[in-house]
């Protein structure tokens, strides 16, 4: 969906001998609706919870007709959603806002190439990518792991921040909860975040990532220390 759909492992670019390539940008009402339907729902469940549980709709809906397709059919899914606030954003002045005033904002719905970009300057904002977790959720399955990859030139000496990893395993949690009806599951997740917002609000949570003086095992043994506290 979005440009991904014509990634290069798909081979649904169009190449004009060695003078052009086009790329095409695919929204379908099929997707769209489950991709707004997941955001209003996750705004909800955030609120619940004490955050702000409001959806921004990033798009170019002033430029590309997709996008003004998008933007048609989140309106149509917003009036199912009268206890979420929502709102729209260009995608560039999304980027500047990101910047200027993050708090203001609190579940974003994008195309996959703006999510693509605009999750990494979240990334950097909260101080690097090792806090970058990742949640993909589709029909049946879901997948999570650490947004940031590997980091080979720091292997083996005791550097790499471990918390997006540990926040990807609590969104796991939560996942699981939700599918199979056990709170237990969606307690657990909970515990981990709390443990992990604690322990910085304490300063007792330091990676080196952000200049700090704690390694992976110490990061580790510190927010398994707040998960018993």
């Amino acid at each position: 969906e979005g440009l991904f759909y014509s990634a290069a492992a798909h081979k649904r670019s169009e190449v004009i001998g060695d003078t052009e390539v086009r790329d095409t940008l695919r929204i379908t009402r099929a997707t769209t609706e489950k991709l707004h339907d997941f955001a209003f729902e996750l705004a909800q469940k955030r609120k619940e919870r004490g955050k702000p549980g409001r959806v921004t709709c990033v798009d170019k809906a002033n430029v590309f007709t997709s996008m003004a397709f998008f933007r048609k059919i989140f309106d149509e899914i917003r009036p199912n959603y009268p206890d979420i606030e929502a709102n729209y954003n260009y995608v560039d002045a999304q980027a500047l806002d990101l910047v200027r005033r993050p708090w203001d904002f609190d579940v974003m719905v994008m195309e996959n190439m703006f999510g693509d970009i605009l999750s990494d300057l979240g990334g950097g904002l909260v101080g690097g990518m090792g806090m970058a977790a990742c949640a993909e959720i589709g029909d049946e399955n879901g997948l999570f792991q650490p947004a940031h990859g590997s980091a080979p030139d720091i292997m083996g000496q005791d550097k790499a921040n471990p918390l997006a990893a540990i926040l990807s395993g609590a969104l796991m949690l939560d996942y699981l909860g939700e599918r199979s009806g056990d709170s237990r599951y969606t307690d657990a997740a909970a515990l981990i975040e709390a443990s992990v917002d604690k322990g910085f609000s304490a300063n007792a949570l330091r990676p080196m990532e952000f200049g700090g003086d704690m390694g992976t095992l110490a990061t580790t043994r510190e927010v398994v220390a707040g998960l018993k506290g």
